[in-house]
């Protein structure tokens, strides 16, 4: 909020000091900000390698940073730096919640194809454990457009189909912005966001309708700070390199 003041500042005030000047005689200082400065980190040596202001939800060891949605400790595979939902182990989420956010997670649907459409590879990233970015094999699989991998589910069809083929690693880059809600739980400003799959933009600064539902149209309720949480649907759907920046 201060930069945005601060610069509000300097917009006005070289206004004022345009008017009836050319701008060739206007002091280029005035809409100089100096005693702003971003926060210095170190960003990631290669694409996809967390920063050094990133929280590290899944680092290949241990799910020591997830439970299950009553809390209990997580029971998924962990194997070979991985992941994988195990039948019926249920949901998992992260213990710490959070709103505006900068998620990375890669992710792998079976190598051995079984099912098609929803039952081919089928998972799901819930940002604040409702809205949902959905994980499925949508590499040469036919389902509803805004069901398929790279969707924001029942709600919005994703740009292009980046999906890889079965068996291979894939990633989504998430940048999210939680909505916001008056104190009698009207929508001051709804949630948006902007996903990249596999380095590709797929959701551009979408404007998130409510909650994902499966039957019926979203409708907002009001919320606080929530966990990122991973589906269990049924299917061996593994992920990897999971870190996430508060926004």
């Amino acid at each position: 909020m201060n930069r945005i003041i601060v610069f509000a500042f300097c917009v006005v005030a070289a206004g004022a000091l345009a008017q009836g000047q050319p701008r060739e005689s206007l002091d280029p200082k005035v809409t100089e900000v100096w005693d702003l400065k971003p926060k210095k980190i170190t960003a990631g040596a290669s694409i996809g390698e967390a920063p050094s202001d990133a929280i590290i939800l899944f680092d290949g060891k241990d799910l020591s940073k997830w439970s299950t949605l009553s809390g209990a400790d997580a029971k998924w595979e962990i194997k070979d730096g991985a992941i994988t939902a195990v039948k019926s182990a249920g949901d998992i989420k992260t213990k710490q919640t959070f709103g505006d956010v900068q998620l990375h997670i890669e992710w792998r649907s079976p190598a051995t194809v079984e099912g098609e459409g929803q039952g081919r590879g089928n998972s799901g990233i819930f940002l604040q454990e409702r809205y949902e970015l959905q994980v499925l094999d949508s590499y040469e699989s036919q389902t509803y457009s805004n069901g398929q991998a790279g969707s924001i589910y029942k709600q919005a069809i994703p740009l292009v189909n980046a999906c890889r083929k079965p068996g291979e690693w894939q990633s989504y880059d998430v940048v999210y912005t939680a909505p916001r809600f008056s104190d009698n739980g009207r929508v001051i400003t709804p949630a948006y966001i902007t996903v990249l799959h596999n380095g590709v933009v797929i959701q551009n600064n979408y404007q998130i309708t409510g909650p994902s539902e499966y039957k019926g149209l979203p409708v907002y309720q009001p919320h606080a700070k929530a966990s990122i949480k991973l589906q269990d649907h049924g299917n061996p759907v593994s992920y990897r390199n999971i870190w996430v920046r508060e926004l």
